[in-house]
C-alpha cells in the first residue's frame, strides 16, 4: 500500500505538518494519517533509517526526508 500527496503550503504550513509528524514519532511507536475517511497507522520501531536529500537544480530546489525500516516479522 502507497500513499503520495504533493500540496502548495507555505513555508510555516509545511513546517507545522513536519513538526506534527516529528512529535508523533517522539511521543509514541505509531504515525497516524487520515485523509478523507482513511486512516493509516504505521508502527515506527525504535531503530530507524533516516535518509536527507538536498538538491538544486536550474529548474528548482528539492529538499526530501525519508524514513524507513523493517516490518516486525510474523
Amino acid at each position: 500500500m502507497e500513499l503520495k500527496e504533493k500540496t502548495t503550503l507555505s513555508r510555516e504550513e509545511a513546517a507545522a505538518r513536519l513538526h506534527a509528524i516529528a512529535d508523533e514519532l517522539a511521543s509514541n511507536n505509531d504515525v497516524v494519517i487520515e485523509r478523507e475517511d482513511i486512516r493509516f497507522v504505521a508502527h515506527v520501531p525504535d531503530q530507524v533509517h533516516l535518509k536527507v536529500e538536498f538538491e538544486i537544480e536550474d529548474d528548482g530546489t528539492e529538499l526530501e526526508i525519508e524514513l524507513t525500516w523493517k516490518s516486525p516479522e510474523r
